[in-house]
């Protein structure tokens, strides 16, 4: 199969929602907020955008995939961590070629920015992502993700 990869653009903000929500269904079996969704993946089409988008494009033209970015800066190392922050393939398109390809492009991407490394997070019980990053060239970081909620809803 052949894909393209490009910048998403604004056009593409429902196909991403869509995405994003199948993905927290699928990665997490949780059902997210909608509003808050389209507020996130908006948030990547502002200026400055918080969040950077591709989607691939199978020969048809269809969106199939996605991927996106956000950066932190390490005081440690004076540079941009790249962290992949969402990636969604359509069902029928996976098991192939095109994780790679997604993640190939945003590894592009991000040498061409001088980021320092390239990072993500899955969920630990998400083995089908965690077998597709490690096929990817992505080890096991010696951190642990740890989290303090700020809101009581």
């Amino acid at each position: 199969m052949t894909y393209a990869i490009r910048d998403a653009v604004a056009s593409d903000l429902e196909t991403l929602v869509r995405f994003t929500l199948q993905e927290a269904r699928e990665a997490e079996q949780i059902d997210i907020d909608e509003a808050a969704v389209r507020r996130g993946v908006q948030g990547g089409f502002q200026t400055p955008p918080v969040a950077t988008y591709w989607v691939a494009e199978s020969a048809e033209g269809r969106v199939v995939g996605s991927t996106s970015v956000v950066t932190e800066w390490s005081d440690f190392h004076g540079g941009h961590y790249w962290w992949i922050q969402s990636i969604f393939i359509v069902p029928e398109h996976r098991g192939g070629e095109l994780v790679g390809l997604l993640i190939d492009h945003v590894a592009q991407a991000a040498e061409r920015s001088g980021a320092l490394d390239l990072r993500l997070y899955a969920h630990s019980s998400n083995e089908r992502a965690l077998r597709a990053y490690r096929r990817c060239g992505f080890a096991v970081a010696p951190y642990v993700i740890m989290t303090k909620p700020t809101r009581r809803d």
